[in-house]
């Protein structure tokens, strides 16, 4: 095993993020957002389903 040095590990990865994050600004702009991150999917307000509300108030006739 080769001996690396620490500050020289965290630059190369301080430089791989940077390319990181450049690149998914860069896909970002040329989709339009079509894409959401993992966990933002649900993360809006939920729209009122009128077949929901509408099947809950029959339920609670029976």
């Amino acid at each position: 095993m080769t001996n690396q040095d620490p500050q020289e590990l965290l630059n190369q990865k301080h430089k791989l993020d940077e390319q990181k994050r450049q690149f998914t600004n860069f896909s970002r702009s040329v989709s339009g957002h079509g894409e959401l991150e993992a966990g933002q999917e649900f993360s809006h307000d939920r729209i009122s389903d009128d077949q929901n509300r509408m099947k809950s108030v029959e339920n609670r006739r029976d």
